[in-house]
């Protein structure tokens, strides 16, 4: 199926995508590290980039007249500087804002279904407004923003349209909500929202994939059954209250809870990984190189091996690497290296990242995790697909 990747930084979304089924037509991106990672990768023969012709430079000087065929999908992560905790909380006055865009694409290319990904933080009060403009013009495309139209008299307007019914134009189901990485099995406790939206004309009903994994499972796993610990030659560390609220969750919970997956932990994640100071055996993995200075201080206490991970971050400016970092069982604490970060967002090992540690690091803390992305790409594809059997048949 053909999709568009646009804001495609390190390639977690595409890859995962592509996983599902999609082949972009183009790979859109800025920057320029995030360009040589995936060029690299394709030059170094990885499978799933070779086909992505990527396009370098600035979204607004890109022409969607190249694309030519119907697309399937167009997907992308618009910055997200404008929205995040750890930014400067500006939403659409920040000229990094780039949903305009997005939603330009959508009006231009009219494709079958889109997925936007951005930080939680586009869901808080003080944007409440604006997200809701945002899923509004992502509904009817072609009811652009006037000439000299304000953009809260644009959501009147569009409200309007939504509230009378009837609407004939391009239009689009489409639906928001707050995932965590961590219930699909990403071993990273990740909130991202996440924007779906499907033409109308395909007649499709979606909600989004079910959760696959659970902490309470996680627990159960550990302090209940201790199979955790076995399953990593941990001698059991069963400790009696643990091991009672195990039994109780596993008493209260119906049978289908327990077809559920434990979380996923860093200690799974960097299962069969060595240790970065090994100089030995790290070279057996890229990007695996040990980063001296890592130190806990107030409020930054990195992620403890046997949960899954906190989130991973870029950083507004430079890497805060009291949250990029692991803490041992014994207190002591040492930055993930980039390979480590890598399994933590569940890029495959043969997916290399081109840069200097900060800037790749920058690159991970971005991105969407690859597993995270297969998830709501195959319940997408697999949707798409049906309506398109359902049509064939018809005619």
């Amino acid at each position: 199926m053909k999709s568009l990747e646009l804001f495609a930084g390190g390639g977690g979304l595409g890859l995962g995508l592509g996983l599902a089924g999609f082949h972009p037509e183009r790979v859109v991106e800025w920057d320029r590290w995030c360009c040589d990672t995936i060029r690299s990768n394709k030059k170094n023969g990885y499978p799933l980039v070779q086909q992505w012709e990527v396009f370098e430079g600035n979204i607004q000087n890109f022409s969607f007249k190249e694309i030519e065929e119907e697309l399937d999908l167009i997907s992308g992560g618009p910055p997200c500087q404008p929205f995040s905790l750890g930014g400067k909380h500006r939403g659409n006055l920040d000229r990094r804002d780039m949903f305009p865009v997005a939603i330009e694409a959508v009006r231009s290319l009219k494709p079958r279904a889109f997925v936007f990904e951005n930080v939680k933080g586009i869901t808080r009060t003080s944007f409440a407004n604006y997200f809701q403009y945002i899923q509004l013009q992502l509904a009817y495309p072609q009811e652009a923003k006037r000439e000299g139209e304000t953009w809260i008299r644009h959501l009147e307007r569009l409200e309007e349209i939504e509230t009378r019914g009837g609407y004939s134009g391009l239009s689009y189901n489409v639906v928001a909500r707050v995932l965590n990485a961590a219930d699909y099995g990403v071993p990273q406790r990740r909130e991202r929202v996440f924007v779906v939206g499907f033409r109308n004309d395909q007649m499709i009903e979606w909600s989004f994939p079910v959760p696959t994994h659970s902490k309470d499972v996680l627990v159960f796993d550990q302090w209940g059954s201790g199979e955790y610990w076995e399953r990593h030659k941990v001698p059991k560390k069963l400790i009696p209250e643990c091991t009672l609220t195990a039994r109780i969750l596993h008493s209260v919970c119906d049978r289908s809870f327990w077809d559920l997956k434990p979380w996923k932990t860093v200690r799974d994640a960097l299962n069969g990984l060595p240790h970065p100071r090994d100089t030995r055996r790290r070279r057996e993995f890229f990007d695996h190189t040990y980063q001296p200075g890592a130190r806990v201080y107030p409020g930054h206490t990195g992620s403890s091996l046997d949960l899954p991970a906190k989130t991973l971050k870029a950083g507004d400016h430079g890497v805060p690497g009291g949250e990029n970092m692991l803490v041992n069982p014994d207190g002591s604490v040492r930055y993930f290296t980039v390979r480590e970060s890598a399994r933590l967002q569940t890029f495959p090992d043969g997916y290399r990242f081109h840069g200097s540690w900060t800037e790749t690091m920058r690159q991970l803390g971005n991105a969407v995790p690859v597993k995270l992305a297969q998830a709501i790409g195959t319940s997408i594809a697999t949707k798409l697909l049906e309506a398109k059997e359902l049509r064939q048949m018809s005619h």
